[in-house]
């Protein structure tokens, strides 16, 4: 049975919806309008669905004149995009530090009230710089490679057999989306990602780097934005996914390659 790519996701704004497209163009910092938008608080700290899991209900479209942002009881509205004249913010996710664009004094007002906590919405532009930088670590970034506001790496790979495994386990099986992954491919093993070093889809090659180690966003609920009460999955993955640093599931990615990928292409292991 051929390796295929079964899955694209991606999260326009940090933490919020996904969009699952058929098609997806591969860009150095993931890809395209994936996470180029992030939601911070007064002080420019990044805020996720780990702390403020209502986030998930945003749902947001791309399209020529910006972001479309709706949610539940919020009148719609549009995040244009910023003109390079925008006033910059300095943001921080984890550890790193970014010069980021700011939206709209209205739009801000939206988030915040549908939040209920003061916020803003930030963009990444061509001139925000995040360089993906872990000194000692082994998933051996190079000099250039560059993320948006993900958490650490540009794109994250999980199998549908690993999923199926793990619902396996569980008395409720839970959606692929509680995982947030960009990559989903169909036609190997259970955990068989985890022994790849490199693959080639539609023509682009991509570096498997590390493993991703799960926190308790995996316990939100996107259809409601809230907190599974069973605290599932992140339980039972304890049980058997558990390393030294952590709770495991998928696998970080770098693209080596920039084009275009469409959910049937074929998966090539190279190593």
């Amino acid at each position: 049975m051929p390796i295929t790519l079964t899955g694209l996701h991606l999260y326009p704004i940090k933490s919020c919806a996904a969009l699952s497209p058929s098609q997806a163009v591969v860009e150095p910092r993931g890809l395209a309008h994936d996470r180029r938008w992030m939601i911070v608080d007064a002080q420019g700290r990044f805020i996720t669905g780990r702390e403020v899991p209502r986030l998930v209900l945003i749902r947001v479209e791309p399209g020529p004149h910006g972001l479309r942002l709706r949610a539940p009881g919020m009148p719609e509205i549009i995040a244009g995009w910023p003109p390079p004249s925008a006033p910059r913010m300095s943001v921080t996710v984890w550890k790193s530090t970014v010069e980021a664009q700011l939206s709209r004094l209205d739009v801000d007002i939206w988030v915040s009230r549908f939040l209920q906590y003061d916020a803003r919405l930030v963009h990444m532009d061509a001139r925000s710089s995040r360089p993906i930088a872990e000194p000692g670590d082994p998933s051996r970034p190079r000099a250039g490679d560059e993320v948006s506001f993900a958490d650490a790496y540009p794109l994250l790979l999980i199998s549908q057999a690993s999923l199926d495994g793990l619902n396996a386990k569980l008395q409720k099986p839970v959606p692929m989306l509680r995982f947030r992954p960009n990559l989903v491919v169909d036609g190997v093993p259970e955990h068989a990602e985890d022994g790849w070093r490199r693959m080639r889809i539609g023509g682009i090659e991509f570096e498997l780097v590390k493993p991703c180690t799960r926190c308790g966003f995996t316990t939100v609920m996107p259809e409601t934005g809230t907190l599974d009460p069973s605290g599932e999955p992140l339980r039972t993955l304890a049980q058997y996914r558990r390393r030294e640093k952590g709770v495991i599931f998928g696998q970080n990615v770098i693209a080596r390659g920039a084009g275009r990928l469409r959910v049937g292409d074929q998966v090539e292991v190279i190593a």
